[in-house]
């Protein structure tokens, strides 16, 4: 006899139905590192247009020596969190090298970045206080939120003008924290910061942006959406992760002293969770030399951005308000947008879909990422598999 918790969890079918239906696309198990040709575990070799590694750096050979020489020096974990045992000289060097790079006064960083978002969102969300979200903000955004004291208001994706009437409609001298995506993760397109900022100091309130698909990719050296528009002292918090341009694992969010300060003692997922292990650290700190000293990687990433951009507009592609290595090629069918996706692994191509219920089905999309190790033979593969294949769907002319 099933127990009452296995039957709530078998009536979840959504999965059972696309895989029955020929589709499922996930938990596609890779054998080397993300580079842009990668071997399956069938031993397959695909093109990789599935990787958020934008600058190519999860496989470099500095980054694997970095975290090697720090395996050796320091072992393979913490073994506890950074507010008791697990604080590493190496966090702390790392914390002051991410705090100069995002123009802020200090950082922390926590094991992942999802846990940043969970844990300084969530303390920040005070007694009497709101927090407004982007309606296309990401996941650990929504859960952070839900996980403080604040009320929480959505508005309309990029529409300032929606969020106005949100703030007009809250107290004035009450906290009020606005946080957005500075890249966003499926559509490729950038936050208003500009008017963002405006509405902040209009209605007092703070802003927060989740940089994760930003850091490395714009920006003065790759620093982000704020250095990107020139708002960088007006942007309260700087947020980003480590397992995209930085090719390791962990997060950090930095701004003024007072505000890391009290996340360092308030924010419980740094708190209650093991710290970021030596290797991560390590990886993430030379990546960000790499980062500043190399601008060449930032510029080959925009040049076969855009060439791959102008590839799929010139044959009719739908790519959305993109502007980024984040090329969305929106289906607005789910089914096809998988069966997009299976067919084109299916000779060479590795991509993934955005589908419902993570957006409404006439948003479902193609998520094609480049990086700056990719180049113009790989996007011409690419573009020629999948013009074939919009074109058998019905998709393109």
């Amino acid at each position: 006899m099933k127990k009452i918790l296995n039957e709530y969890c078998s009536k979840d079918t959504r999965a059972d139905q696309v895989k029955a239906a020929g589709v499922y696309t996930y938990y596609r198990p890779i054998s080397s590192g993300q580079n842009p040709i990668v071997t399956m575990a069938d031993g397959t070799e695909v093109l990789m247009f599935g990787s958020n590694s934008y600058l190519g750096l999860s496989d470099d050979p500095r980054l694997k020596e970095a975290a090697i020489k720090a395996i050796e020096k320091y072992g393979t974990s913490c073994s506890g969190s950074r507010f008791l045992n697990g604080t590493l000289d190496l966090h702390e060097e790392l914390e002051a090298k991410l705090a100069k790079f995002v123009g802020k006064e200090a950082a922390i960083t926590y094991s992942t970045g999802f846990q940043v978002n969970l844990g300084a969102i969530g303390a920040l969300g005070f007694h009497g206080g709101f927090i407004f979200l982007d309606a296309l903000d990401h996941a650990c955004i929504i859960d952070g939120s839900r996980l403080g004291f604040s009320e929480v208001r959505k508005f309309r994706h990029n529409n300032m003008s929606d969020l106005e009437k949100k703030l007009w409609l809250t107290p004035r001298n009450t906290p009020k924290l606005i946080v957005v995506d500075g890249v966003y993760s499926m559509e490729g397109d950038l936050a208003p910061l500009p008017d963002l900022v405006r509405l902040a100091k209009k209605y007092k309130a703070s802003v927060m942006v989740d940089d994760a698909h930003g850091l490395g990719v714009i920006g003065e050296n790759g620093s982000g959406t704020a250095s990107h528009f020139g708002l960088t002292k007006e942007t309260d918090l700087i947020m980003g992760t480590f397992s995209k341009s930085f090719g390791s694992l962990g997060g950090f969010v930095a701004g003024d002293n007072e505000v890391i300060d009290f996340l360092k003692h308030n924010s419980r997922t740094l708190i209650f969770s093991a710290s970021m292990t030596p290797a991560a650290v390590a990886a993430a700190s030379c990546a960000l030399d790499i980062m500043i000293n190399e601008p060449e990687r930032r510029e080959r990433l925009w040049n076969v951005t855009n060439y791959a951009l102008e590839a799929f507009k010139s044959r009719g592609f739908d790519t959305g308000h993109t502007q980024s290595p984040i090329i969305p090629l929106f289906v607005r069918d789910s089914y096809k947008a998988m069966a997009i996706v299976r067919d084109a692994y299916k000779v060479g191509v590795f991509i993934t879909s955005v589908v419902a219920p993570a957006v409404p089905d006439n948003d479902a999309l193609i998520r094609f990422a480049l990086m700056a190790t990719h180049t113009t033979e790989h996007v011409d593969r690419a573009v020629e598999v999948l013009t074939k294949i919009f074109r058998d769907y019905e998709i393109i002319p």
